[in-house]
Order: C-alpha cells, then structure tokens, then sequence
C-alpha cells in the first residue's frame, strides 16, 4: 500500500512523506533527542535503525512516515512487523498533536493490511507513555533495561564438562539462528523471524566484528546457547543472550554472560547492560548477578 494515501492531521507548515534508508541518521537523531529528554542518555545507535531496517521483509518507505519542518524531521513512524511500531517527535515539538496523528497513521497502517492489533515500546512514565494512554493503549509487558557497573564482576560459573564457550564462526550462523528464534518463540507471539532477517541484525549489523556473536557448544561440538554483544562507545549490549531448552539449568546462560562482558571489556567497554521483560521471568536473575536496573519501558498497545 502507498502510505502516502494516508493523511496525517498535522500542524500548519508541517509536511509528511514516506521515508528512505538514507533517512535512518535523521530518524536515529529524533529517537535520540527523545531517550535523552525522557531517561536522561540515549539508549539507541544509529545502526539499531539501519539493521532493522536492512532485513529482506522490511520495505522501509512502505511502512514508514516522516513529519518534517522543512527539510527537518521532527517526528517519524514506522510499523515494523506484525503488531510491532515505533514512534517518535523531537521534544522541541511536544504538545502539538504530532504523536497523535503518528498513532493514527500507525492504526490505519494496520488496519490496511489486514492486522488487528498495534503496539509499540516506551519509558514508562513519559510523555509517549501518558499520551497513548490517554489515546486507549494499555500495557500488554513491561521491559527493564540493566547494566552491570564499571568494575563489577558476575561470578563465573563452571562449565560443565565438554562444553566449550567460544567466538562463533560462519558455520554456526544457522545454528545459532534456530536456537534463538526456539527461545524466544516460547514467550514472544510473532512468526519465526526468517534467516536473513536474523543476519541483517546481528553479523549484517554495521560495525559487526567477528567477537560479536559467542556461543556455548556441548561435548559433541554442537551451538546450544549464543549470545551477541553490541558495542556502543564505552558500553556493551548483549542480546538474544538464548540457551536451548534442553540445555537449561546448567548454568550455560550465566557463563555466557560472564564471556560476553569480558569479551566486551577486552575491546575497550567499562560497562555492559542488556534487557528483558516481564514474559521471560529473567529479572531477578540478573539482579541476583548484580546488575541494576537503568531504565523501565512499557510495551502499550491497542486494537485496531
């Protein structure tokens, strides 16, 4: 569908078209400015958008919409799988009904294609939080994002005998692709995310080093945990941080952690942070191993 058939009720002088991939620093700066107003430092890379929106399924000017003073992007949406968007005003434009008509043109999106439902990930307690609820979106889970401080340590675990932790090759791509995508579908309701779109947001991700993507292998050689490690300045992210289920209670998820962030600090991080939310059950788990809570989002959504 052509999204530019669907009007946005903007403010006088403001424009609206669908966006490039070329656009993706213009809407990393707006994603950015919003995160420092909102919890005081922006969690976001500018390679966050251009994976996402690198993946094969993801046509980004079908199913995205700039708002623009001028030549300046004040304000963007996108939908961006089933269910899934995101949205985001420059602060500077608060209060002027742009989000509103951004949570409109999500809806219509959606309705469009035949969906049923729209949500979309905020800090809770800001302005996003309180305008979609004041729009009729309630919460379906909430996420916390975590960080172990500078100079504090997770207590190593043993491997079990025959289990090795590793830097990943080529060769376990597809392994470690179907092991995270088993786990996480036993708590996320979404299809199976294709390969290449796991590729395009792991080692297609600009600035993938081969140190990225670790993993756990068993006696026989085999990937059966894997997580993937995000630099971003002085800081590391681990995500898709996944064991396989017949593999749990071995401690498997805490040696990689504990080798993800030494990975981490070896190539130049003080600090490494990760997040999860309130349908894997993994808080307490992480806060038993030291790391603190930095920032709360709430997932709010809608029916269309």
């Amino acid at each position: 569908m052509d999204t530019s058939t669907l009007a946005l009720d903007l403010p006088a002088g403001l424009t609206s078209r669908p966006l490039v991939p070329s656009d993706a620093t213009a809407v990393y700066e707006v994603m950015a400015a919003v995160e420092v107003a909102e919890i005081g430092r922006a969690e976001i890379e500018e390679a966050d958008i251009v994976a996402d929106w690198q993946r094969p399924s993801f046509d980004v000017s079908a199913s995205t919409v700039g708002v623009l003073d001028g030549d300046r992007l004040v304000g963007y949406a996108e939908v961006s799988g089933a269910e899934r968007g995101d949205a985001a005003v420059h602060p500077s434009w608060y209060g002027r009904g742009i989000g509103t008509a951004l949570a409109g043109w999500m809806q219509a999106l959606v309705r469009s294609r035949g969906g049923h439902v729209i949500g979309m990930p905020v800090p809770q307690g800001s302005s996003g939080d309180r305008l979609l609820e004041a729009l009729g979106y309630h919460v379906r889970w909430t996420s916390w994002v975590l960080k172990l401080p500078p100079g504090r340590d997770i207590v190593d675990r043993p491997l079990p005998e025959g289990y090795t932790v590793r830097e990943a090759t080529e060769a376990d791509r597809r392994t470690v692709w179907t092991v995270i995508e088993d786990a996480f579908l036993e708590w996320s309701q979404r299809e199976r995310q294709a390969f290449e779109d796991c590729a395009a947001g792991m080692w297609l991700r600009p600035g993938f080093e081969p140190w990225n993507l670790r993993v756990v292998t068993d006696a026989g050689g085999e990937v059966v945990g894997t997580a993937f490690v995000v630099k971003a300045g002085d800081e590391a992210f681990v995500d898709r941080l996944a064991v396989r289920r017949d593999q749990r209670g071995r401690g498997l998820a805490q040696v990689l952690l504990v080798d993800a962030f030494a990975a981490a600090r070896a190539h130049g991080t003080a600090a490494a942070c990760l997040s999860t939310d309130s349908r894997t059950g993994a808080l307490p788990l992480y806060e038993k191993v030291g790391m603190e809570v930095t920032s709360v989002w709430v997932h709010r959504a809608i029916q269309v």
